[in-house]
């Protein structure tokens, strides 16, 4: 027997903003059956295929200190730089450049209530790079 992850839960004190922000950076969308409106203080996002979703739930207490848990975000398409200039003008905060001179590396952003998380090279920006 083993458990499987139904969805990844994010704490924050809007939910409908927060999920229709990160729906716009991953392109998720909502459950038709069961859409997000403002005020809902639960609002479930996720991928085309379903396989993954986001669920953003209110709470009162304000985000303190690190993330213990964060996601790790690819550009499907471009360069890890193009997505972070897009992500930015989202409105994510750039928090700490770990980017090495060779290439390597990520930049750790926070999203608008301040979660981590990270964008890192995409799959065909790597591959130009080892061939």
């Amino acid at each position: 027997m083993v458990a499987v992850i139904s969805h990844t839960t994010v704490d924050c004190r809007d939910a409908y903003a927060l999920s229709s922000w990160w729906g716009t950076v991953l392109a998720y969308e909502q459950d038709p059956e069961d859409p997000n409106e403002p005020g809902h203080e639960e609002c479930l996002i996720m991928s085309a295929d379903r396989r993954h979703r986001l669920l953003f739930v209110e709470v009162p207490e304000d985000k303190r200190g690190k993330n213990r848990l964060h996601l790790d975000l690819r550009p499907r398409e471009g360069t890890r730089d193009e997505e972070l200039a897009r992500l930015l003008a989202l409105g994510a905060v750039q928090v700490d450049d770990r980017r090495t001179t060779d290439g390597r590396g990520w930049v750790v952003l926070a999203d608008p209530e301040g979660n981590e998380f990270c964008i890192l090279r995409g799959e065909a920006e790597i591959a130009r790079t080892t061939s």
